[in-house]
C-alpha cells in the first residue's frame, strides 16, 4: 500500500540533498499535529451506505422498470454510482478507510471485484507504481506508450494505424474514455495470471461472480438486444465519467528527467500534480481527486481531510517558493489536451 508518512522506502530519491531531503518534514509534522491523518470510519461508513442504497435503488428501478427502451436511461445513474463505487476501492487501496490491511482489502474486493468487474490487486499495483514517481516516462505505468502517448519520443517512434491514432489523439481522448470502462475489465482478468495462486482464486470467483449477477440481471428484465444495449451504454459513461475524474491530475505537468536530478517527496508530488478548483459539487464527482496534490503526498488521509489540508499545503509550497498548480475544470482539460495535441505532433507531417 501507498504510505501517507513518508515517500516509500524504495523510491526514495538518491543523491538528493539534505535541504531537499527535508522539505516534506515541517509540512508532516504539523499536519499529524493536527490529527488530518487519522482515520474517519464514521464518515465512511455513511458514504459507502449512501452509495450501495442508491445502487439498490437503481436496480430495483431497473427491475421494475422491465421491457422497455426507457430503462436505458437508468443507465446514466448507475455510470456515475458505479464511479463512485470505483472511488470506495480506491480510497481502500490507499488504506484511508480502515486501519487494517484486511479491512481495506475486504471492502476494495467488495467494490472492485464483485460490484465493478475490475480486479483490486491489478489496480492496487498498478496505482501504487503511479503515486511512487508520477509522470516518471519510465516508472508510472499511467504514461507508459499505449493507446495514448504523452512525449514526443513516444510518439516519433508510432508506425501504421497506432501513427495515425497519435496524430489526432487530443481530439481522439474523450471519445476513446468510452472504451475504458471495457479495457479495465480486461486488464483486470489479463492480470489474473500475474498473482499468487491464493489471490487470484479469490479475485477470479469475485469477477466471475460479478460477470454473472450483471448478465443475469440484464437478461432476466431484458431481451438481449437490449440488454446489450444497455451494458454497452453503462460501460461507455462509466468509462468516461471515471477517464474524466482522473484525466486533470498529471496530464500536462512537469516529467522528471530519468536523467536529471531526482526530485524528493514533496517536489515529486506537488509538480506533477494538477488541482482542480470548485465547490461540494466537484469534490463529489471527482471523489475527492481534485485535491490531487493533496492526495499525492499523503495517500492513506481520508478523503474528507483533503480539503482541509490544502491550505497547509498551499502555504508551505509558497514558503518554499515551489509551484502549486490549481486551476478550473475545464481549463484542467484544456491543458491536458494541448499537452497530447503538442507530444502528437512529432507522428504528423512537417
Amino acid at each position: 500500500m501507498s504510505q501517507a508518512t513518508a515517500p516509500p522506502a524504495s523510491t526514495a530519491p538518491v543523491g538528493a540533498t539534505a535541504q531537499q531531503g527535508s522539505e516534506f518534514t515541517p509540512l508532516l509534522r504539523k499536519v499529524r499535529g493536527q490529527g488530518l491523518l487519522e482515520r474517519r470510519k464514521g464518515w465512511y461508513a455513511r458514504m459507502i451506505s449512501v452509495n450501495l442504497l442508491a445502487l439498490a435503488a437503481v436496480v430495483t428501478g431497473f427491475v421494475l422498470a422491465g421491457d422497455t427502451w426507457w430503462t436505458l436511461l437508468l443507465a446514466v445513474p448507475l455510470a456515475v454510482l458505479s464511479a463512485r463505487t470505483a472511488y470506495v476501492g480506491h480510497d481502500a487501496g490507499h488504506a484511508q478507510i480502515a486501519a487494517g490491511r484486511r479491512a481495506n482489502r475486504a471492502i476494495g474486493l467488495l467494490h472492485g471485484n464483485l460490484l465493478l468487474g475490475m480486479s483490486y490487486a491489478w489496480w492496487n499495483d498498478k496505482h501504487n507504481r503511479h503515486h511512487a514517481n508520477p509522470n516518471h516516462i519510465e516508472k508510472d505505468p499511467d504514461v507508459g506508450a499505449g493507446a495514448l502517448v504523452w512525449t514526443a519520443e513516444q510518439a516519433a517512434v508510432r508506425r501504421g494505424f497506432a501513427r495515425w491514432v497519435t496524430r489526432h489523439q487530443a481530439w481522439l481522448f474523450f471519445p476513446m474514455l468510452l472504451l475504458e470502462g471495457i479495457a479495465l475489465k480486461v486488464s483486470s482478468v489479463q492480470d489474473l495470471r500475474r498473482q499468487p495462486a491464493r489471490e487470484r482464486a479469490v479475485e477470479g470467483t469475485l469477477l466471475a461472480l460479478h460477470l454473472a449477477g450483471y448478465a443475469a440481471l440484464l437478461l432476466t428484465c431484458l431481451p438481449v438486444g437490449k440488454a446489450v444495449a444497455f451494458a454497452l451504454l453503462h460501460q461507455a459513461l462509466f468509462g468516461l465519467h471515471l477517464g474524466m475524474a482522473f484525466a486533470p491530475n498529471h496530464k500536462g505537468m512537469d516529467m522528471p528527467d530519468p536523467a536529471g536530478e531526482r526530485w524528493g517527496h514533496l517536489r515529486r508530488q506537488v509538480l506533477t500534480s494538477r488541482n482542480v478548483r470548485g465547490g461540494p459539487v466537484t469534490d463529489w464527482l471527482l471523489g475527492g481527486l481534485n485535491y490531487q496534490i493533496e492526495h499525492h503526498l499523503f495517500p492513506n488521509m481520508p478523503r474528507p481531510h483533503l480539503r482541509l489540508v490544502q491550505p497547509l499545503v498551499r502555504e508551505h509550497c509558497r514558503d518554499l517558493g515551489l509551484p502549486y498548480a490549481e486551476t478550473g475544470l475545464l481549463d484542467s482539460y484544456r491543458q491536458g489536451l494541448r499537452h497530447i495535441h503538442t507530444v502528437g505532433g512529432a507522428a504528423r507531417p512537417e
